[in-house]
């Protein structure tokens, strides 16, 4: 029994740890070109639950008036906007690779 407790006491720490915190979470931002050569901002690298990332989602569209998605643990938005991307996601705590 005592084995029992000592890895349900494991395996609570490592639940309560979660995902990584903001600040480890090193994102990456590029550029494709899409139908008709329309460009879409990816932001890879999210270690995140889905909700927590469709909210920033929400919050990038929102800022900066755009369409977009999250796809695979990925944000896309519709338009070329590696320029403002950056700030706003630094804003919140991230750490971006351009």
């Amino acid at each position: 029994m005592s084995n029992d407790d000592e890895l349900d006491d494991l395996l609570d720490e490592l639940d309560s740890q979660g995902d990584l915190e903001t600040s480890q979470q090193v994102l990456s931002i590029r550029t494709e070109s899409r139908r008709y050569d329309k460009p879409v901002t990816i932001v890879e690298g999210f270690d995140l639950e889905s909700d927590e990332i469709k909210s920033i989602a929400s919050d990038l569209k929102s800022s900066m008036g755009t369409g977009g998605t999250v796809d695979d643990g990925r944000i896309e938005l519709q338009g070329d906007h590696r320029d403002r991307v950056p700030d706003l996601l630094r804003d919140r705590g991230f750490d971006v690779r351009e």
